[in-house]
């Protein structure tokens, strides 16, 4: 279904019809279309369309069913319904697209990271929170606490920063969320560097990289070191990125659009190297994945899952630096600390509610979302600010199911509750995998509500002994 919109009939006809309601009425102190630009107002975004429009038509080809003389048929795109094509070019249409199936790569391996293949552990599906009874939930609640005893919930604040930001950090041509967003890079390059994962010889992968924001800043951290590469890993088809703007001949960034769940790094890297000969010498890449975004697969840091090799000698990742968020996107099948919940008692069914109830953490998030969505550059937040807007609604999450059980403060203290037994769940997986892993604090609760990071380096035992 296409964005809900109001039509500006041409000047002196009707245009008093098209202003009606409360839309209208804030349609009519907007300005006219820009010049030779598409006359269709997305209400969505408060503006015009900036596509531009064939000679002598009004409206762009997206919105051209809109035009009174026009009986060409319009229908959704079958292969993604966000764009319409005209019925009677279809057939063509589909041969170019841009969301039809292409070539896989051969990094490429069919659910590599899916995580979980035993059926009898696959959960149900589970019914709503809100449909739950007081007690049912007041039994959730009570496991959570039990569950949580001896954890260390009271993190260390960890909040740094990195030089390579501060002439952006300071420029006051940054607004506000920009700044925000600068701040929290900051802090992570600064962790970065206080686990001694900037240097020489690094090959640096960013899972859910976005427009490459962080990898442009490590870039510029590491603007007088050689033999540095970047991999930027995002699923989605991401616009105004910034890895194609970098000049350096000494480092290399190139871009893969894979889920994760479909990724075999260890390929996807080989790939990296034998593409760049003549820029490195061959297997000594270190490669350090650092963070993490909404609906991605945990993966597991040293191998791929269901990697064949199993002689061929690995180095270990040098560091892990996850900035974490959106534990309501966590499913169980890809959890990859499902045997810590079993040493708790807890199963599925409680990690399907427990991650529903993790959004009451940052329930906050909503409303300063809306009031940033109506503001007039709210155009400008890209791919960042939709991942990490809630996707439950009032329902799903069971706020009103609360209503006269927990105050807000009681709910906001359960929902970090469950993130900080998620978290703790991928604490003990590294461990196990023989790193030292942490949770901090790295930037102030102002700034974000997912304020957490995860850091991890090799244990010692991992680390091999340097050659002669």
């Amino acid at each position: 279904m296409r964005s809900a919109a109001i039509l500006l009939p041409p000047a002196g006809r009707g245009r008093n019809m098209a202003a009606r309601g409360p839309a209208g009425a804030a349609m009519a102190a907007m300005a006219e279309p820009q010049p030779g630009r598409c006359a269709y107002f997305v209400l969505r975004k408060r503006r015009f369309c900036r596509m531009i429009p064939a000679p002598g038509r009004r409206f762009c080809g997206e919105h051209s069913h809109e035009e009174e003389q026009n009986d060409r048929k319009r229908i959704p795109c079958p292969l993604d319904p966000k764009h319409t094509v005209y019925e009677d070019q279809l057939q063509k249409h589909l041969k170019k697209c841009n969301s039809r199936e292409k070539p896989r790569p051969v990094y490429f391996v069919q659910d590599i990271n899916a995580g979980l293949k035993d059926v009898a552990e696959i959960p149900e599906k589970q019914v709503p929170l809100s449909s739950l009874s007081i007690e049912e939930l007041q039994d959730l609640i009570i496991k959570l606490k039990k569950a949580s005893n001896g954890l260390e919930l009271h993190l260390k604040e960890q909040i740094l920063s990195h030089q390579a930001l501060q002439e952006a950090l300071n420029d006051p041509k940054n607004g506000e969320s920009a700044f925000k967003h600068l701040k929290q890079q900051a802090s992570i390059l600064g962790n970065m560097e206080k686990l001694h994962l900037l240097g020489p010889r690094r090959c640096f992968v960013e899972f859910g990289a976005g427009r490459g924001k962080l990898s442009h800043w490590v870039d510029v951290a590491l603007q007088n070191v050689e033999s540095v590469q970047f991999l930027l890993v995002e699923r989605a088809t991401t616009r105004f990125k910034v890895d194609g703007k970098h000049k350096r001949r000494d480092s290399i960034f190139e871009r893969l659009q894979v889920d994760i769940q479909h990724l075999c790094l260890n390929l996807a890297l080989r790939c990296l190297v034998e593409s760049y000969t003549t820029c490195c010498d061959g297997g000594d890449e270190e490669p350090a994945p650092k963070r993490s975004r909404a609906a991605q697969t945990e993966v597991a840091p040293q191998r791929s899952a269901g990697n064949e090799s199993t002689t061929e000698d690995h180095k270990p990742v040098a560091g892990i630096v996850i900035a974490l968020c959106c534990h309501h996107k966590c499913d169980w099948t890809h959890y990859v600390g499902r045997e810590f919940f079993k040493s708790v008692g807890l199963g599925p069914v409680e990690f399907h509610y427990f991650q529903r109830m993790s959004s009451w953490a940052t329930c906050g998030m909503r409303e300063t979302t809306g009031k940033a969505s109506t503001s007039e550059d709210s155009e400008d937040q890209t791919d960042d600010t939709e991942e990490h807007e809630q996707t439950l609604s009032r329902t799903e999450s069971g706020s009103d199911t609360l209503q006269g059980i927990l105050s807000a403060e009681e709910r906001k203290e359960i929902g970090c509750l469950c993130k900080r037994l998620i978290d703790h769940g991928r604490i003990e997986y590294l461990q196990q995998q023989g790193y030292k892993a942490a949770l901090q604090y790295y930037t102030e609760s102002a700034v974000s509500l997912e304020n957490v990071l995860l850091t991890a380096v090799p244990s010692p035992s991992l680390i091999p002994e340097p050659t002669i």
